[in-house]
């Protein structure tokens, strides 16, 4: 049996919305898009993190068997130097884990970046055509473990004809 095929859509900030936001610079010159409010959620005792990535490319399609989560606080990634990279989502279900048939999926440019709302199930920095480099900001420490990670049934990611 074929894993199923999860098609990456343009980016779309609707479709996106209920697990986060895309961080995309304004149109006016001079001009600030402001996404601060996205990180007010954080654990008690936590402090910010921020830190660099560097992420090895892979190829169309993507195959697909681990998603990770932080229950407790926000993730930001914003491309400091990538091509092209992928992402995807998918919502918890009643028990809340992972609900890959609810998956969805983006090819995201290198120019605009995005950030998981606390809870969301997402696939880990994922980059194609060359390597690439994220600069990622979140919150980090307090009481409460603030990473899970799950492995799934294949997927695969593929591009849309």
């Amino acid at each position: 049996m074929m894993p199923p095929k999860v098609p990456l859509l343009p980016p779309d900030a609707a479709a996106f919305a209920p697990y986060g936001h895309l961080v995309v610079p304004p149109d006016v010159p001079g001009r600030r898009q402001f996404y601060s409010d996205t990180l007010h959620t954080r654990p008690a005792g936590s402090a910010p993190v921020l830190h660099v990535n560097h992420v090895l490319p892979q190829s169309l399609p993507v195959e697909v068997s681990g998603i990770e989560r932080h229950p407790h606080a926000a993730q930001c990634f914003l491309p400091l130097d990538v091509a092209r990279y992928v992402v995807m989502v998918m919502p918890s279900d009643g028990q809340g884990q992972p609900a890959p048939e609810r998956a969805l999926a983006f090819l995201m440019p290198g120019t605009m970046g995005i950030s998981y709302n606390p809870g969301v199930w997402h696939l880990g920095a994922t980059v194609l055509d060359r390597p690439g480099h994220f600069a990622v900001l979140m919150w980090r420490g307090g009481p409460q473990q603030d990473d899970e990670f799950r492995t799934i049934a294949p997927m695969t990611l593929v591009a849309q004809p």
